[in-house]
C-alpha cells in the first residue's frame, strides 16, 4: 500500500519535474528564453515564423570545447522540446569562442506566455543540420548575409548578383557586412523572381551604419524607388515625392531601415518604426536593383550594409519592429539559461555554480593558487593556535608552581633531565597534540628557567671552588644569569613567530591576486564582446561576474588570515609579556638567596 501511495505522490510531481530529453545522443542543453517584457513595453509580440539570432560568447556559453566540428552537434528545439526548429550558423569559431546562428521561430510562438527554445549541444557523431535556405519563409525572394568575400543568396530562389564590387568587412550589425567607399555597387538584375507587385505587396529591408554624413547615400534603387541617407537622415523617394525620417542616424551605429508597398501605399519604417507613408504612384518595380550606388553623379553610399532583403510580401509592423529588436547588435531579447545535462540535479543551478562555470583558464589559475594559499595559511593558523593554546597552559601550571617556591628553593622545579625538551624542539606542534613528554616541557616560560637554574649552578659551582662556604653570587654573575635567559627568550619568540610571514602573505598578496585574475578576465570578456559586435548587458554581465569570482577568492584567502595573524598576534604577545615578568621574577628572587 505503501508503495502505490509513493508511486501516486511521485506522478503528481510530475508535471513539476524538468522536461523530458529531446534526444538521449545530445549530452547538454541551454534553455534559450525571449524577454516578453521587454516586448511588451515596446508593443510587440514574437513574429510568426520570425527569426531569432542566437549569439554564443564566453559571456552566455562555455563549452565551445565540447562542440564538434562546425558545431555540427548543434539543434534548437521548441519549448514543447520536442519540435526541431531549422537553423543556420552564420559564424562559428570555437578558437575565439563566437558563434552567430540564426533560428527559425515556431509559427504559434506569440501565444506562448514564456516564449523559449533549447539548445542541444554534445554529440560528437551528429552529422551538420545547419540550412540557411530553410530558414526563410517562401516569400522571402533576396536575403544577403556578406558572411562571403563572394556575395550570395541565402534563400532556395539563390538570386545571385550580377555584379558586386563591395569589400567584406567584420563587426557588420549580425557577423559580417559589406563595405561601400562611395563607387562601389552591388547589382541585382531584374527577374519575374524578385517582382516587387504592389497588389501582392512587398518588403525591402536592411541594416546600415554610417561614419560621417552623406551627400546622398544610395542603400537600394530600383525604377522609381530610392532609398538613401542625405546627411544623417534616411530618406524614402518614389517617383520624386520624399519621406524624411524625423530622426537622424546615429554615426557608428547600426540602424534597421525596411520600407513595404501594398495597395494603401508605401510605408517606411526606421529602427522598426513606421514614419509615415506616401500613396501609390505606380503598381510596382520589375528592373534592375542597385545597391549603394551613385544619383546623379554624386557619390553613393560611403558605409556599411547588412542583411539586405526582399519579400514578396508587404510585412506588418509587428513583424518588422520584432526584427529590428531582435538582430540589433545590441539587442537584449535573448537571454541565455544554465547548460545541463541529463545527470544533472533538476531545478534551475544556483548563481554560483552558473558563475564558476563561466570562469575563463587564466582565472583557474590564479583562484589555484589562491586555494593553495588558503591552505597554507589555514595549516598555519591551526598549528600556531595548537602550539599557543598547549604553551599557555603550560605557562600557567609552571607559574602556579614557580610562585610557591621560596627564595631558598629556587631550584627545585629543574628536571635533569630533559626529555621533552628536545621533543620540542624538533616539532612543537607534535608534542602538543601527543603530550608524551616531560612536565612543564612544552612551556616556554620553563625553558627559560631551566636555563636560568643551569646558569645559576655553574656560577655557584665556581664560587664555592674559590671560596669554600660562599654561596653567594656577584652582580657581574647575576647579569650573566640575566643575560643567558633573555638569550632563550629571543629564541623562544622566534620559534613562536615562525611561519607567521606567511599569513602576512596571504593578507597582502591574496587580494592582489584575485584583482589580477579580475583584471585579466574582464580583458577578456571585453575582447570577445569586441570580436562578436554585441554590447549588453547579457553580453557583459556573465563574464564580469565570472572575473569577480577570482577577487572574491582573494578576499576569502585574506580575511581569514586576517583574523587569524591578529588573533595569534595577540596570543604571542601575552606569551611575550609573561615570559619578560618571568624573568624578572626569577632574577630577583635569585639575589634575594644568593646575593
Amino acid at each position: 500500500m505503501k508503495r502505490l501511495v509513493l508511486l501516486a505522490y511521485i506522478l503528481l510531481l510530475m508535471p513539476n519535474l524538468a522536461q523530458a530529453w529531446w534526444n538521449d545522443d545530445w549530452g547538454y542543453r541551454k534553455k534559450i528564453s525571449i524577454d516578453t517584457q521587454q516586448l511588451q513595453q515596446q508593443g510587440v509580440k514574437p513574429a510568426a515564423n520570425g527569426l531569432a539570432v542566437v549569439r554564443l560568447h564566453t559571456g552566455n556559453f562555455g563549452f565551445f570545447m565540447d562542440l564538434a566540428e562546425r558545431g555540427n552537434d548543434l539543434r534548437f528545439i521548441a519549448a514543447d522540446d520536442k519540435t526541431p526548429l531549422k537553423f543556420y550558423i552564420e559564424k562559428i569559431d570555437t578558437t575565439n569562442e563566437i558563434a552567430i546562428i540564426w533560428v527559425k521561430l515556431p509559427a504559434d510562438m506569440a501565444n506562448e506566455a514564456e516564449p523559449s527554445l533549447w539548445m542541444y549541444y554534445g554529440n560528437p557523431k551528429a552529422v551538420e543540420a545547419s540550412e540557411a535556405k530553410g530558414i526563410f519563409d517562401v516569400a522571402q525572394a533576396v536575403n544577403y548575409h556578406f558572411d562571403a568575400d563572394t556575395v550570395l543568396d541565402a534563400t532556395a530562389y539563390a538570386n545571385q548578383p550580377s555584379a558586386a564590387s563591395n569589400t567584406r568587412v567584420e563587426g557588420g550589425a549580425i557577423g559580417d557586412a559589406a563595405a561601400f567607399n562611395g563607387s562601389q555597387t552591388i547589382s541585382i538584375a531584374a527577374t519575374p523572381v524578385i517582382e516587387m507587385a504592389n497588389t501582392v505587396g512587398w518588403t525591402v529591408s536592411a541594416w546600415v551604419k554610417i561614419e560621417q554624413a552623406q551627400t546622398n547615400g544610395v542603400l537600394f534603387q530600383r525604377d522609381g524607388l530610392i532609398l538613401s541617407v542625405r546627411g544623417q537622415t534616411p530618406v524614402l523617394n518614389i517617383n520624386g515625392k520624399e519621406l524624411n525620417s524625423p530622426a537622424d542616424l546615429n554615426l557608428s551605429a547600426w540602424h534597421h531601415l525596411a520600407v513595404t508597398g501594398n495597395a494603401d501605399g508605401f510605408t517606411y519604417y526606421v529602427d522598426g518604426k513606421a514614419v509615415g507613408v506616401l500613396p501609390l504612384s505606380q503598381p510596382g518595380f520589375q528592373g534592375s536593383i542597385s545597391i549603394g550606388a551613385a544619383v546623379d553623379g554624386s557619390r553613393g553610399l560611403i558605409g556599411m550594409v547588412d542583411e539586405i532583403g526582399i519579400a514578396k510580401v508587404a510585412r506588418d509592423a509587428n513583424g518588422l519592429n520584432f526584427m529590428a529588436l531582435m538582430q540589433g547588435q545590441n539587442s537584449t531579447l535573448l537571454t541565455y539559461g544554465e547548460d545541463a545535462s541529463p545527470d544533472s540535479e533538476e531545478g534551475e543551478e544556483s548563481y554560483l555554480i552558473s558563475t564558476l562555470n563561466n570562469v575563463t583558464v587564466d582565472g583557474w589559475v590564479i583562484i589555484g593558487i589562491l586555494v593553495v594559499m588558503f591552505v597554507i595559511s589555514a595549516l598555519v593558523m591551526m598549528s600556531k593556535a595548537i602550539v599557543l593554546s598547549r604553551t599557555v597552559s603550560e605557562n600557567k601550571k609552571f607559574e602556579a608552581a614557580f610562585s610557591n617556591l621560596g627564595t631558598s628553593n629556587i631550584a627545585n622545579l629543574d628536571h635533569q633531565d630533559e626529555d621533552g625538551q628536545s621533543d620540542f624542539d624538533e616539532s612543537p606542534l607534535l608534542l602538543s597534540l601527543t603530550g608524551n613528554h616531560a612536565e612543564f616541557a612544552g612551556s616556554s616560560i620553563y625553558r627559560i628557567y631551566h636555563v636560568g637554574v643551569q646558569e645559576m649552578n655553574k656560577r655557584l659551582v665556581k664560587s664555592v671552588g674559590a671560596n669554600a662556604g660562599d654561596q653567594g653570587l656577584s652582580a657581574q654573575a647575576l647579569s650573566a644569569v640575566k643575560a643567558s635567559m633573555d638569550g632563550v627568550l629571543v629564541r623562544e619568540l622566534q620559534k613562536l613567530n615562525s611561519q607567521m610571514v606567511l599569513l602576512t602573505i596571504a593578507i597582502s598578496g591574496g587580494p592582489f591576486l584575485g584583482l589580477l585574475g579580475t583584471v585579466v578576465g574582464v580583458m577578456i570578456t571585453f575582447a570577445a564582446i569586441a570580436a562578436s559586435g554585441e554590447v549588453n548587458v547579457n553580453a557583459i554581465a556573465p563574464g564580469i561576474a565570472a572575473a569577480l569570482a577570482a577577487t572574491v577568492a582573494g578576499l576569502a584567502v585574506a580575511i581569514p588570515a586576517l583574523f587569524g595573524y591578529n588573533y595569534l598576534g595577540s596570543q604571542i604577545k601575552m606569551v611575550t609579556a609573561d615570559m619578560h615578568v618571568f624573568v624578572d621574577e626569577f632574577v630577583a628572587k635569585l639575589a634575594e638567596q644568593h646575593s
